[in-house]
């Protein structure tokens, strides 16, 4: 019998211990790791590769630079994705406003239930 497919999740971050506690995160819930990247230029060629099943986006990256880019490339190809924000998505384009929100403060439970949705 075959095992089940593991979701493969892409990771934009730009923190790196709260990108190490995401994937640490991911190991923990049996969820495949598809890679993690800290800024668009970074993320895009990912995505682009394939390989990705869902993915979590941190919405503010370094030096203002927001993942809305990396969110549009993700829809084009129906890669499901959820927003990961410390804020009350007010920062959240008006075209991805309706997609699932990962708060922060992280915990292992939230990511589950973020990734339950993107299934």
């Amino acid at each position: 019998m075959a095992e089940p497919m593991t979701m493969r999740v892409l990771l934009v971050e730009d923190e790196p211990l709260i990108a190490m506690m995401l994937e640490d995160f991911l190991e923990a819930l049996d969820k495949g790791h598809a890679g993690t990247a800290d800024c668009v230029a970074a993320a895009l060629p990912m995505v682009a590769a394939g390989g990705i099943d869902a993915a979590i986006l941190d919405v503010n990256l370094r030096s203002g630079e927001k993942s809305f880019a990396i969110a549009d490339a993700l829809a084009e190809r129906g890669i499901p994705f959820v927003f990961a924000t410390g804020g009350g998505g007010e920062e959240i384009a008006p075209e991805h406003r309706d997609r699932p929100r990962l708060s922060k403060p992280f915990t292992m439970d939230g990511v589950d239930q973020a990734l339950a949705q993107l299934a």
